[in-house]
């Protein structure tokens, strides 16, 4: 009797479907050259951090909540005394995700977090940064099912980056499409905007 290695669904749809898309799409030589997903960031900055440290542990345990992996605070790089601001303060919460947890992560964004959001029409396809990479911006945290909206003290958002090894935004494009991200149905450089 074999015992089944688990594999996110994901992960199977990206080798099994996305990868001969990509293939013929862009007329790749070897399935090697096909771009995949690296890592998923989630990155946030908390408002009001300096003035009241429990907010920055709140935001760490969200985030902790939402991927299923410790997030770690970020600190301030420099003083700005404007702001009462000072160097290596605790000011928002980061997580990176790799492997297993980046594809449940995506799964679970696009089938349940996503449709949550109010007047959901689709993400924007224009935040490609040049180089493959995709920001994605939450204004709520409280569209993944994980946060408990009784125990939320404050709405807050939330970057997500998607790290991809493609080259160019219109390969990126492809394969998050192909992995099911609702884009609105406008290609990266084209001019039909709506």
């Amino acid at each position: 009797m074999s015992t089944k290695v688990y594999s996110p669904r994901l992960a199977d749809k990206y080798k099994k479907e996305v990868v001969p898309a990509l293939v013929k799409k862009f007329g790749y030589g070897s399935v090697m050259q096909a771009p995949k997903l690296e890592k998923i960031c989630l990155n946030r900055g908390v408002n009001g951090a300096v003035s009241d440290k429990k907010l920055v542990d709140i935001a760490i345990d969200e985030l902790s909540t939402i991927t299923g992996q410790k997030a770690v605070a970020t600190n301030s790089k420099k003083d700005i005394s404007n702001f009462k601001l000072r160097k290596n303060m605790p000011i928002g919460a980061r997580v990176t995700l790799r492997g297993e947890k980046m594809y449940e992560f995506l799964d679970r964004l696009i089938a349940v977090a996503l449709p949550r959001v109010r007047d959901f029409k689709g993400v924007n396809e224009k935040a490609f940064d040049g180089r493959g990479n995709y920001t994605l911006g939450v204004t709520e945290q409280i569209i993944f099912p994980e946060i408990d909206i009784d125990k939320v003290n404050r709405i807050t958002g939330l970057d997500i980056t998607f790290v991809t090894s493609a080259q160019t935004d219109e390969e990126a494009y492809e394969l998050l499409k192909e992995l099911g991200m609702p884009f609105r149905n406008i290609k990266p450089g084209s001019n039909n905007e709506n």
